[in-house]
């Protein structure tokens, strides 16, 4: 990773820390860190500004150990979640990966969840033709809906946007829509 600037080494340094630190809390209480959904997803420009860059990435969902009952059988459940895939745009591929926290708001008996998250994010090339994202490191925001489809299978849309928070210029962003089919363990 000597690639990267020494801020950057340091973020990452520091996200993997806390994501031990999350594990280790969770592998205390086992019962409550579990696997909760595994995927695939699809990811396409939300505007001319993002050109016509495409993402497709396979991913993994754990529930946290802490959840929140805000009352009316409404709760708020932390979740960290990874994912690894292509990343493709300007006649360029490459390989993206995240890991990072997010929350999930959902009540009882309801099939319809909201989620948002942010995670780091790392990519193997950081200049997809004339579009240069600036480094390697990116971070990663979405906002999304899911709808359970029965006990296993879920539908997801996430509206995503990836850039590299200032660390470097130039800082363009790539704004994306996704659509996700799972499965729920």
């Amino acid at each position: 990773m000597h690639f990267l600037p020494k801020a950057a080494r340091r973020v990452i340094a520091a996200t993997w820390i806390i994501a031990a630190l999350c594990l280790a809390t969770a592998v205390g209480r086992a019962e409550d860190f579990r696997l909760e959904s595994a995927g695939a997803r699809y990811g396409f420009s939300s505007d001319d500004r993002s050109d016509d860059f495409k993402q497709a990435d396979a991913f993994l969902n754990w529930n946290l150990p802490w959840r929140w009952d805000l009352g009316s059988d409404w709760d708020l459940q932390s979740r960290l979640d990874l994912s690894a895939g292509w990343l493709g745009g300007n006649g360029e591929d490459g390989a993206i990966a995240t890991v990072g926290p997010s929350l999930v708001l959902a009540r009882g008996g309801w099939p319809l969840s909201l989620e948002g998250g942010l995670s780091p994010t790392l990519l193997s090339r950081f200049v997809f033709g004339p579009r240069n994202f600036g480094n390697n490191l990116q971070f990663t925001s979405h906002v999304g809906l899911n709808l359970d489809l029965g006990p296993h299978l879920r539908l997801g849309y996430r509206y995503q946007h990836m850039s590299n928070a200032g660390l470097s210029s130039p800082n363009p962003g790539l704004n994306l829509h996704f659509f996700a089919l799972s499965y729920r363990f």
